[in-house]
């Protein structure tokens, strides 16, 4: 049975609980980050751990450790699971407080680190491509709940899921207020064209880890990569497209409503992208042994 990280205690993970006063599980009031580990190496462990801080730091919360500590704790969960291959999710909350929504009534935040094996999210799907689907459900603005704050707040992606669920797509394509490209569910964008590689700004998305990695990878290989605003135009008439994220990885789509993108096959750079970042994950990180 696995083993959670509890406020300063492993337990397994029946009896990893938390009261239902918690403000996370009442309103979301929280923050988390998805890290993956390969072969007994956490991946991007500092760039998640500064994350994890800033999206603390953007909501006002505590987080009861420092960032060394933090990066300590989830090795040793890790080495505690006995894995070497694992996706951990560490998770602050506001902690216990009352029903109502201040959180100064909290007593202190509650401090958990999950972690179970994890293999490729999408299966075979890295052969064939993912069939993706532009959704009414639209991006919280960033002058809202801005979307780089990662927060226990999901619910606009999970809506984005949801209505890609049910229209059949792999993956949902969330556009901001304006129709601007966003961001996937749960990933980033990238599209292709004419040999030049485009993603959208990071204000209406997350900035994603993954993201910025597959970027530099880009760049090393001599590849012109723009930010830019794109809208549904620049995807449908791609050459290529492809998403990015911790549980994705780098995933390839070849249909987005309905559409089909390019050869209808993941492309030439896509691919290049994806063997690049199979090799960078399997080379760096930080051991956990």
């Amino acid at each position: 049975m696995n083993l959670i990280y509890m406020n300063g205690k492993f337990v397994p993970a029946d009896q990893a609980t938390v009261s239902v006063f918690d403000h996370g599980f009442l309103y979301g009031d929280g923050v988390f980050e998805g890290i993956r580990a390969y072969g007994g190496r956490v991946f991007k462990l500092k760039e998640h751990i500064n994350r994890l801080f800033d999206s603390a730091q953007a909501i006002m919360l505590c987080i009861p450790m420092t960032k060394e500590e933090m990066s300590q704790v989830i090795l040793e969960t890790v080495r505690k699971n006995n894995l070497k291959d694992a996706y951990v999710r560490p998770i602050v909350t506001r902690g216990p407080g009352d029903l109502g929504l201040d959180p100064n009534k909290c007593s202190g935040s509650t401090v958990i680190v999950i972690v179970v094996e994890w293999g490729a999210m999408y299966g075979d799907l890295y052969e064939v491509g993912l069939t993706a689907i532009s959704v009414a459900v639209r991006r919280n603005p960033p002058d809202t709940l801005p979307p780089n704050t990662k927060s226990l707040n999901y619910l606009n992606n999970i809506l984005a899921k949801i209505e890609a669920n049910i229209k059949g797509g792999n993956e949902a394509i969330i556009l901001d207020s304006q129709g601007k490209l966003s961001e996937g569910s749960g990933d980033n964008i990238f599209l292709i064209k004419d040999g030049t590689i485009f993603t959208p700004y990071t204000l209406n998305n997350l900035k994603g880890i993954t993201r910025d990695a597959v970027v530099e990878l880009a760049r090393e290989r001599g590849y012109s990569m723009l930010e830019r605003d794109l809208g549904l135009f620049d995807l449908y008439t791609a050459d290529e497209v492809f998403v990015t994220g911790t549980a994705a990885e780098v995933a390839p789509v070849t249909k987005v409503d309905g559409r089909t993108v390019g050869q209808g096959k993941p492309g030439p750079i896509t691919k290049e992208l994806m063997a690049a970042f199979r090799d960078l994950t399997r080379t760096s990180g930080t051991p956990v042994y």
